[in-house]
């Protein structure tokens, strides 16, 4: 099953933009938009005894980065430093840090141990609400709390603390209990805890990212999902709800997918969005080993498309969605890129220096060469329908 051509939102005609395998294979006609190779300098950890990855910023309405006592706050996805970096999904909590003058400060665990409902906390957004000094985090709880063995299942949850800047680090306290945001029924998108996936190959209801549409002044939520009823096992898509109410604080209303790459791509990891001069660019990340088998692959990178207004229609940056890439020599060096209105780019070191090296078949050097931390800002310019990479911040 493929979604209606045309499906009506506020009496508007839209359908899902759609990315495919010819933009994909065009990503091969071009010149790859490589990042700088990850040495052995970037990859110091900066939580000994830890392993970070996803990582997103506190950010304004408007969707700049807010600003605290000459800083930033950050989230990022941690875990204690195990043998098996992979494992590190099955015991993922929130940190909160604090930026700085490009020092980054650990502030500890976001959440208090009983707040999650779920039995990992993944990937989201946070939102500063500057009047009440409150931040309300946007997460996915995977999994259900005491279930055994742990399940792919994902849902999406808000909660809302109260930030306090006059400690020798800052906090947030007094959080809300956590209340799940856009229930998905399965009709729109897949119920992942019906059909999980396998792993390297899951199921996506994940990765909410607010955001506010100057256009109409509604509050919006997009995400990382599948599609449903689809006859593809790659059947990744951009999904998006909107609140019901003004501030975005309750309930959502799960709307049809803005992007779908059904049949060419899984995951379409942590998308975002960035509106520039009136156009509307939605990022995510996707993985090499994530596009369809039967089709052309595109490398592990960030990919993105630009239209007119959040319902598009959409078409692909640069012809092919891609922005940037890992280089050739190192395609697994780093993941998860998140662009910021300053068009900064952040992301995490995956593994990286492995000449060619295999880590599936060698757990010590999956271990040794998985960097676990913040890799190098990087910079992107944008034209229109184009980007450029700039380098290094």
């Amino acid at each position: 099953m493929s979604f209606p051509a045309n499906i009506s939102v506020d009496g508007l005609d839209v359908a899902a933009s759609r990315w495919t395998a010819d933009h994909v294979a065009a990503i091969a006609l071009q010149p790859l938009p490589q990042a700088p190779l990850i040495d052995a300098v970037h990859a110091n950890p900066l939580l000994p005894g830890h392993d970070l990855w996803d990582l997103w910023p506190v950010q304004n309405w408007d969707g700049s980065v807010a600003a605290f006592s000459g800083g930033e706050l950050w989230m990022i996805l941690s875990a204690p430093r195990l043998a098996d970096p992979d494992m590190r999904h099955d015991m993922a909590r929130i940190r909160l840090f604090f930026r700085r003058n490009r020092l980054w400060q650990d502030c500890g665990l976001l959440f208090p141990d009983d707040l999650n409902p779920g039995t990992r906390e993944w990937s989201g957004s946070a939102r500063y609400d500057a009047a009440h000094g409150a931040i309300t985090v946007f997460f996915t709880a995977s999994g259900r709390r005491g279930e055994a063995p742990l399940s792919f299942e994902q849902r999406l949850f808000l909660t809302t603390g109260l930030l306090d800047l006059s400690g020798d680090v800052p906090t947030i306290s007094d959080w809300s209990s956590a209340r799940q945001i856009a229930p998905n029924d399965g009709s729109l998108y897949v119920d992942v805890r019906l059909e999980q996936g396998v792993p390297g190959n899951i199921n996506g209801f994940r990765d909410p990212f607010w955001f506010c549409d100057p256009a109409d002044g509604r509050a919006y939520i997009m995400f990382t999902g599948s599609q449903a009823g689809s006859a593809h096992s790659h059947n990744g898509v951009v999904g998006l709800a909107r609140a019901r109410d003004g501030d975005g604080d309750e309930h959502f209303d799960l709307l049809p997918p803005l992007i779908s790459a059904d049949g060419v791509c899984n995951e379409m990891e942590r998308p975002h969005l960035l509106i520039r001069d009136g156009l509307y660019y939605v990022f995510w990340s996707s993985q090499n080993s994530v596009f369809a088998p039967d089709g052309p692959k595109g490398p592990s990178g960030l990919y993105g498309m630009v239209g007119p207004s959040i319902f598009g229609p959409y078409e692909p940056l640069n012809g092919s969605g891609l922005v940037i890439a890992n280089p050739a020599a190192e395609p697994k060096q780093a993941y998860c890129w998140q662009v910021l209105d300053t068009l900064d780019v952040y992301s995490f070191i995956d593994h990286w220096g492995l000449n060619g090296r295999d880590v599936s078949a060698d757990p010590v050097l999956r271990r040794q060469q998985f960097g676990g931390t913040i890799a190098p800002v990087l910079k992107i310019a944008i034209d229109g329908k184009e980007t450029r990479l700039m380098g290094k911040v």
